[in-house]
């Protein structure tokens, strides 16, 4: 109060007193009252922009930690596998020690170490070698032998995330195509080039949340860059519905199956045929539940991932 006080001057409660000698002392209080109100609220309101720029600023650390530690274990494993599966080199062959007793065959009086024809043919073989340097011919070499590790196909090598349609339009060239911009908790959103122009209400797709597979390698469709894939399931009648994930689900939440842990693949190479593989065994239960092979599209904490209307059907 001693600073409020500061804050009025003397004359000021003098001048109160003379207008209206019974309530000038209550009407001064008023007035310190207000004044201590008012900064109270405004000290109040600096403390909650603070507290939710360092939600952001936290929020964001943990997306960085998570993906520096995604990628030092993938190279862990890549540096793992080298060391355990790398070819072993032969034994190097050593000459004797001195003072080795070495068996030697006694040649006969007179003989010569080494046969004229053996020094001929030593010597032409010196020349045919030479020759096929000089024209570039190369002998035949075997390839080293080394072994690699395919990893285990199943639904761990999906990097399968929550994204937020931002925004939702018609491919500018082609009718059955659409065009989203989804945030799946990176620095920037995604691009997504989808096959539901024709079957779905675009608009009612903006603002939604949905399962995008994020580790497909990024392509053109009609002349736009597709960076991830809209998972979504359809029936025998050609009805498509994107998959829904659980009540309280963020974008970048990862989604998981208990049955299969592991890390994803960086980039599903097209050559090893992963997404074609697996595509076979990821379908709609009777439940309405996504899953692959009986266990459940998981977002841990948050419940599992449904069909919004559509059972017993495939995901695509």
């Amino acid at each position: 109060m001693d600073n409020i006080d500061n804050l009025f001057h003397p004359s000021l409660g003098e001048a109160l007193m003379k207008l209206d000698p019974e309530d000038g002392e209550k009407i001064m209080e008023y007035f310190k009252t207000h004044a201590l109100l008012t900064r109270e609220k405004a000290l109040l309101q600096s403390s909650l922009r603070d507290q939710k720029k360092l939600l952001v600023e936290n929020g964001k650390l943990k997306k960085d930690i998570e993906q520096l530690r995604n990628q030092l274990q993938d190279k862990q494993r890549r540096r793992t596998a080298k060391a355990l599966f790398a070819p072993v080199p032969p034994p190097s062959t050593c000459s004797p020690a001195p003072g080795t007793a070495v068996n030697q065959t006694s040649s006969p009086a007179g003989a010569t170490a080494a046969s004229p024809s053996s020094s001929s043919s030593s010597s032409h073989d010196r020349r045919e070698r030479h020759s096929r340097r000089r024209r570039g011919d190369k002998k035949a070499r075997p390839d080293s032998f080394c072994l690699v590790v395919e990893p285990e196909v199943n639904a761990s090598r999906l990097d399968l995330r929550v994204g937020r349609i931002l925004s939702v339009r018609r491919h500018p060239l082609a009718e059955t195509l659409s065009v989203q911009e989804v945030d799946v908790g990176e620095n920037a959103p995604r691009k997504v080039v989808s096959k539901l122009g024709g079957k779905t209400d675009l608009e009612e797709l903006q603002g939604g949340l949905a399962v995008l597979l994020c580790n497909v390698k990024a392509c053109k469709l009609r002349g736009v860059v597709s960076q991830a894939r809209l998972m979504c399931c359809s029936d025998d009648d050609d009805h498509i519905e994107l998959l829904t994930p659980p009540a309280g689900s963020t974008p970048g939440d990862r989604v998981t199956f208990l049955n299969y842990p592991g890390e994803p693949d960086r980039e599903l190479q097209a050559k090893q045929r992963v997404w074609e593989l697996l595509q076979a065994d990821l379908q709609v239960d009777s439940k309405g539940v996504a899953n692959y092979k009986g266990c459940g599209f998981e977002v841990k904490g948050k419940g599992l991932c449904r069909a919004p209307s559509l059972t017993n059907c495939i995901i695509r």
